[in-house]
């Protein structure tokens, strides 16, 4: 989906916008079309919350704990 995050250079209001060829951006507080588009991060495809609590190890690896390491030729 494309959603786009804007600021608006009348008010200053920052906001995210569905945007299409055929629906433009407008600010919802004052209806401005002077927008400043934002640079956004990535969404997280297939997480529920968009992150992650697990830690990653510092080698790279799983630390042993799939076949990963050891299928791949690993030090394990």
């Amino acid at each position: 989906m494309p959603i786009f995050e804007y600021v608006c250079d009348d008010c200053g209001r920052e906001f995210e916008a569905f945007v299409t060829e055929a629906r433009a951006a407008a600010c919802p507080a004052c209806a401005g079309v002077n927008l400043a588009k934002r640079l956004s991060s990535p969404g997280m495809v297939g997480t529920s919350n968009g992150r992650t609590d697990a830690p990653f190890p510092a080698n790279g690896g799983c630390g042993g704990a799939c076949v990963c390491r050891t299928s791949a030729g690993g030090s394990d």
